[in-house]
């Protein structure tokens, strides 16, 4: 079914229909930091009506991808841990931690997988297809002073699986590789990726005064509790990312980063 979270009555008919064991909610608006009222409407209200209605339908359980985003762009410590106080500073993640606590006292079995920045095929917001774009049209990069922990698709749908058909994890998780890598770590894999020689090195921007430097999750619950590692190197990952890319013939992404004068 193609349709909103934002209708009761669309989320309603989906899992009133269909009946499935599990509800594994991914619906989020980001695009715009400045539409405050999409993400409300999206991010808190959607999920308050994805929660009614697993409810309604009699389900029991709900699968929820929150954004790590939830601590802060200043976090206290790194690596992050999960006692570390919410304290969310973007419309993005305000709305998105709105979601999981509605989550958290409706009663149902859950877990909430807080994310690392997933990449990967399909994905074409963030950097890394930004990258892809401005290269292949010869346009000039810049890079940030910034590091971050990167976790590729196919690994995250690995441990969400297991969440899914074998009924492991209850409450909070970082799904995360547990190790963080410079932005312009993640260009130059790029441009191996395109098989591609730049005359100059890329330009290094240092971080905005709200920017934290990195964000590092700690990955030590959900490494016991699933028995889980992500396996893709960076590299590889960046490589298959550009692959998809090219098979499919992305010419459109979108980031938040501008490029200024």
């Amino acid at each position: 079914m193609e349709g909103s979270i934002v209708d009761p009555g669309t989320v309603e008919a989906a899992l009133g229909d269909f009946a499935p064991d599990v509800v594994v909610h991914a619906a989020a608006s980001y695009k715009d930091p400045g539409d405050w009222a999409e993400d409300v409407r999206t991010n808190a209200l959607g999920t308050a009506n994805v929660v009614k209605a697993t409810q309604a339908a009699g389900i029991d359980r709900l699968i929820y991808l929150q954004t790590a985003l939830c601590y802060g762009t200043r976090p206290l410590e790194q690596p992050i841990t999960l006692d570390h106080p919410i304290q969310p500073d973007s419309s993005y993640a305000i709305s998105k931690t709105a979601g999981e606590q509605y989550i958290a006292m409706s009663g149902l079995d859950f877990a909430s997988f807080r994310l690392a920045n997933a990449y990967g095929p399909r994905n074409i917001s963030g950097p890394l297809p930004t990258f892809f774009q401005r290269l292949g049209e010869g346009k000039p990069c810049f890079v940030m002073d910034t590091r971050r922990d990167f976790i590729y698709v196919q690994d995250l749908i690995d441990v969400l699986m297991q969440a899914v058909t074998e009924g492991k994890g209850r409450g909070y998780y970082h799904a995360s590789s547990g190790s963080d890598f410079s932005i312009e770590e993640l260009f130059d894999a790029t441009v191996s990726a395109l098989g591609i020689d730049l005359d100059e090195a890329v330009e290094v921007r240092p971080r905005g005064e709200d920017d934290a430097y990195t964000i590092l999750l700690d990955p030590t619950r959900i490494r016991e509790d699933f028995g889980w590692e992500p396996r893709t190197p960076l590299t590889e990952g960046v490589a298959q990312a550009i692959e998809y890319y090219r098979e499919s013939g992305i010419s459109e992404t979108y980031t938040h980063l501008k490029l200024g004068e």
